[in-house]
């Protein structure tokens, strides 16, 4: 909890005179309960400042994992839980509706998606992937840029103590462009604060102008910078604080770019930023500005930032925040102490193995305690990445013991515990999450460096290193090594990698991903019946796969999976000839003894991984897929080097494919036995398919599912997966599931002895046809691969159903994590819909109000019509949103005809009966100035009219109607042509009939332009 200002601000200039130069890691060991930081000084100076002194109310920071934003992996920015706000699309009835002045710290992770600092960090003393955004809001101009100026510079300089001689200020300088002038505003406030000219920087859209996105809120911002240089030669400037006025609705516009300006160097590192305003405004669809009706002002400042200029710092790492770990770092690995060497100078890269692991240890402790874990897509596939370049950086580079990153963990909890409890709370899970991944990574990561050693070797002075070598260590591929992690690993060799190549393999995997959509019957390599002759003929025995069932859970809730050994017993090449070997880069069919891959069949696909030659563990010969050919199982191998008949191999399966596949099957089991449950014990299954990705359901209906039979059928599967029950597996001779009430099967034809699936209840008690067990859950024949525990699957959301034929629905789901984040996203939807029903039930007293409203509307059914979100939920919102689209066209209609009317009637009395009308009006849309004609001409039909109504930053609207008496001669067309062009816009229309828009700052001769063209065609 915030103390007062003034206690804060005392504790804070203490600490900071406390704090000694930084001289490298102290030896001594931690303790367990440290007194505040100084980070946490700064942090609750900065929060009693807004709260005390200017009425702010303290909000606590979001999950770094959003809500119902599928646009983001992580939150980046302090404003992004207050976007429903600036979008002025937040619920009326919400406790953020009545927000007004707050601040917050807010923790942001830049790791993945279009702001990522990942690539960055460790290589300068600056970026991180994890950081505190420290921020004020003011909400519908409670205060604009004054106040905001006003406390900026009351903080930096009262209670943070920044000599003001220090600090310079920039502001925007306008964008003739886009027709926005300077914010001379912003500029006479710093002077007026005593701000000398002499240390203002003025700069364009790029620099000092922010936009949320390509569309929606934006405006002007003004920033502070700290001068590093102290006044000796020319100043170096750290930007502190960005105020962003949020006036306008925007079009996309270029991403920032460092400043430079004349000989004064801005370094950009961004330690806090807030939005003053010029009018708000929000980039349209077509690239237009117009104004916001409410005013916001949004600031940012980065805690780690601004702590390195109050501690004197050149480096955030030399900080408070960072030298605990830093310190142990040193002491649990034995490294060198930290010196902060960058580039060439650090030697060995020690310093940035340092800052790497600190900095990744904070981000995946933060992530893990707010319910993100390292995964296979999204946000998670982003940790997973983290925290393997963290296993290599430590144990590589610096050495470091196994279960090193782990230890760091309670080094984390007691720097930022204090301000974030969730820390505190899932302390002990993070710590056994990252060891676990750390320890399982480990192997991995061993063999990925000894195969890149024996790659790099029989390189040629100029060769570079293969793709597909790359591609098969890589998350992509089998071992699992982030693809950055092996550049960097490689860069550190002196050795290039095929990036052209890379590029290629990268494509056809999405590729390959997004034909899964629809999956085909791929034309991989077959067994025709001439080679399955052979086989017979020479006495070779089916393949026995039964290694694929050798897996089992760990006391953590992990899943081991065996390796199998096997023999090559026959070889083929892509045409299908059986070959004795085959040699370097050829692609082919292997046939084993044994194998524990699993074929596609049952609807489910098949795995991928890889297999090496036992005794020779340093090269991976990659395994695509695996196909069933007459009892045979034939693998689709690239071989990167000779592999010949006898030879015996070491086969692994893609683990996390392995997993995502089982998540998929067992929940379709699930989704079939729910589906009874909801439509009657009658209904048949018509077909499956799964892949990691997604599950495919066809089932036999005699009618659409309802959006009431989907969310049961969601909710049954749910409360399997919540209840964590047992997956039972067993083969059974054939005869005893002929008259087993309730066990599902398929009309297809099952080997003797056949595999039967049970959840929740033993496969003997499921059996047994007095139990009536198979009645009560999910029992069924299956070939496939299940989970042991139905609680892995995490949760199901049917995303997508439609008619595949006159009595067959086709049903599309997905599990675990993209589960959530579907439900997140129906929840956000859901909720935007209600606010945006709660603003139309009150009502709109201008057009411009319910325009805005109907324009809501129809973005809300766009998006609700292509959200990754629960199937029954967006048809209740298709619904809902259909009726309140035709209450808003209907209200909008009702007020442009009354508005047009009362300008009507002032525009004739302006006007004694003739031929032409040439005038302006103000009209707030092109739609109410058509309007406005069309009455005109009705009550006066003998006349042709023209008017044009100039809107904000310039532009002008034009509409016109020509009297039929003076068609064809003279056309509503080419008279609104003629104008419009003078303008330099555009027009279009009919004879009797046009309007255009154009941009000028000369009305009278435009409407001169009018006026003579009528004259000359009348």
């Amino acid at each position: 909890m915030a103390v007062s200002v003034a206690a804060a601000a005392g504790r804070l200039r203490r600490a900071i005179r406390r704090t000694p130069q930084w001289r490298g890691p102290s030896r001594r060991a931690l303790s367990s309960e440290a007194p505040p930081t100084q980070a946490a000084a700064v942090r609750d100076a900065f929060l009693s400042f807004f709260r005390d002194r200017h009425g702010h109310r303290l909000v606590p920071s979001a999950s770094v994992r959003p809500r119902g934003d599928p646009s983001l992996l992580f939150v980046n920015a302090g404003m992004n839980q207050f976007k429903p706000i600036f979008l002025g699309t937040v619920d009326p009835r919400s406790e953020m509706a009545g927000f007004r002045r707050v601040a917050n710290s807010q923790k942001c992770v830049r790791a993945g998606g279009r702001h990522s600092d990942l690539e960055d960090v460790g290589r300068d003393l600056s970026h991180h992937t994890f950081f505190e955004m420290l921020g004020n809001w003011a909400f519908r101009g409670v205060y604009f840029k004054e106040e905001a100026c006003s406390m900026a510079w009351e903080l930096l300089t009262q209670v943070y103590g920044i000599p003001e001689d220090r600090l310079w200020v920039s502001y925007f300088g306008g964008d003739p462009k886009a027709g926005l002038g300077p914010d001379l505003e912003s500029r006479d406030i710093w002077l007026k604060l005593g701000v000398p000219a002499s240390r203002m920087l003025s700069f364009g859209p790029q620099e000092n102008f922010w936009e949320m996105g390509d569309t929606g809120p934006c405006g002007p911002c003004t920033e502070i910078h700290y001068d590093l240089a102290g006044g000796v030669g020319a100043p170096q400037l750290v930007e502190l604080w960005n105020l962003v006025f949020m006036q306008h609705n925007s079009p996309p516009g270029p991403s920032p770019i460092p400043l430079c300006h004349l000989s004064v160097c801005l370094i950009p590192v961004i330690l806090w930023g807030a939005s003053p305003c010029i009018p708000f405004l929000a980039r349209e669809k077509d690239g237009s500005l117009q104004p916001l009706p409410q005013r916001h002002v949004d600031t940012g400042m980065g805690l780690e930032r601004l702590l390195a200029v109050l501690q004197g710092r050149r480096s955030t790492y030399d900080t408070d925040l960072f030298s605990p770990l830093l310190n142990a770092i040193h002491q649990g690995c034995g490294a060198p102490p930290y010196s902060g060497r960058v580039g060439a100078a650090d030697e060995g890269h020690t310093d940035t193995a340092y800052r790497v692991v600190a900095d990744h240890i904070r981000t995946l402790s933060i992530c893990i305690a707010d319910g993100v874990s390292p995964g296979m897509s999204g946000a998670p596939l982003v940790l997973r990445r983290l925290l393997r370049r963290a296993v290599r950086f430590s144990t590589e580079l610096l050495r470091a013991p196994p279960g090193f990153l782990g230890s760091l963990v309670p080094v984390v909890v007691e720097t930022l515990g204090g301000a974030y409890p969730e820390l505190q709370r899932n302390s002990a899970q993070i710590a056994s999450l990252v060891s676990e991944d750390e320890a399982a990574f480990l192997a991995s990561l061993q063999q990925g460096r000894r195969i890149i050693e024996r790659t790099v070797r029989r390189l040629g002075p100029s060769d570079v290193f293969p793709a597909e070598v790359a591609w098969s260590l890589s998350l992509s591929g089998n071992l699992g090594l982030p693809l950055d992690l092996v550049k960097l690993m490689l860069e550190e060799k002196g050795v290039q990698l095929d990036s052209a190549g890379l590029e290629r393999l990268a494509q056809e995997e999405a590729q390959h991903r997004a034909q899964q959509a629809e999956p085909v019957q791929e034309q991989g390599l077959r067994l025709d019946v001439h080679a399955l002759g052979a086989l017979q003929r020479q006495g070779v025995p089916p393949t026995d796969d039964s290694p694929k069932y050798n897996y089992s859970l760990r006391p953590s809730g992990g899943y081991e999976f065996g390796t199998c050994e096997a023999q090559v017993l026959q070889l083929y090449t892509e045409d299908g000839t059986a070959v004795a070997s085959v040699g370097e880069g050829q692609r082919c069919g292997l046939l084993l003894d044994k194998t524990n891959f699993y074929a596609e069949q049952g609807g489910q696909a098949s795995d991928r991984g890889y297999l090496v030659r036992v005794g020779l563990q340093d090269v991976l010969f990659p395994v695509a897929r695996a196909q069933v050919c007459g009892g045979f199982i034939l693998h689709e191998v690239a071989a990167p080097e000779c592999l010949k008949v006898g030879d015996q191999v070491q086969l692994h399966v893609d683990e996390a494919w392995r997993l995502s596949c089982m998540e998929k099957h067992t929940a379709v089991h699930l989704l079939n036995w729910a589906l009874r449950q909801a439509l009657g014990p009658g209904t048949e299954q018509r077909g499956s398919h799964l892949n990691p990705e997604w599950l495919r359901f066809d089932v036999a209906t005699q009618a659409p599912l309802t959006p009431e039979q989907l969310r049961a059928v969601e909710g049954t599967v749910q409360k399997a997966v919540g209840q964590d029950e047992a997956v039972y597996m067993e083969e059974v001779a054939l005869a005893r599931t002929a008259h087993v009430p309730g066990l599902r099967s398929l009309d297809e034809v099952y080997p003797d002895p056949v595999r039967v699936v049970s959840v929740g209840v033993p496969v003997a008690q499921a059996l047994n046809p007095a139990s009536q067990a198979a009645l009560q859950t999910s029992v069924e024949l299956c070939c496939g691969t299940h989970l042991l525990r139905t609680g892995a699957i995490g949760d199901l959301v049917i995303i997508g159903e439609r008619q595949l034929a006159k009595g067959t629905t086709r049903l599309l789901a997905i599990t675990g994590e993209q589960a959530q984040q579907a439900r997140e996203v129906g929840q956000s939807l859901a909720q935007e819909v209600e606010a945006a029903a709660a603003r139309l039930s009150q009502g709109s007293r201008d057009v411009v109000e319910a325009q805005r409203l109907s324009k809501e509307m129809g973005r809300l059914i766009d998006a609700v019509d292509t959200a990754v979100m629960p199937q029954w939920q967006r048809r209740e919102l298709q619904a809902t949103l259909k009726a309140l689209r035709r209450r808003a066209n209907t209200a909008v209609r009702k007020l442009e005809m009354g508005q047009a009317a009362q300008k009507t009637q002032e525009l004739l009395q302006q006007h004694s009966e003739g031929p032409l009308i040439v005038d302006t009006v103000y009209a707030e849309s092109l739609s109410v100035l058509v309007k406005v004609v069309r009455q005109l001409c009705k009550q006066a039909p003998s006349t042709s009219v023209l008017l044009l109504s100039p809107q904000p930053l310039g532009q002008v609207l034009c509409a016109c109607q020509v009297a039929q008496s003076a068609t064809p001669a003279f056309t509503a067309e080419a008279w609104a042509l003629a104008v419009c062009s003078h303008m330099g816009g555009k027009a279009w229309g009919s004879r009797v009939v046009a309007q255009g828009t154009g941009s000028t700052a000369d009305l009278d001769a435009a409407l001169s332009t009018a006026r003579a063209y009528a004259l000359n065609k009348l």
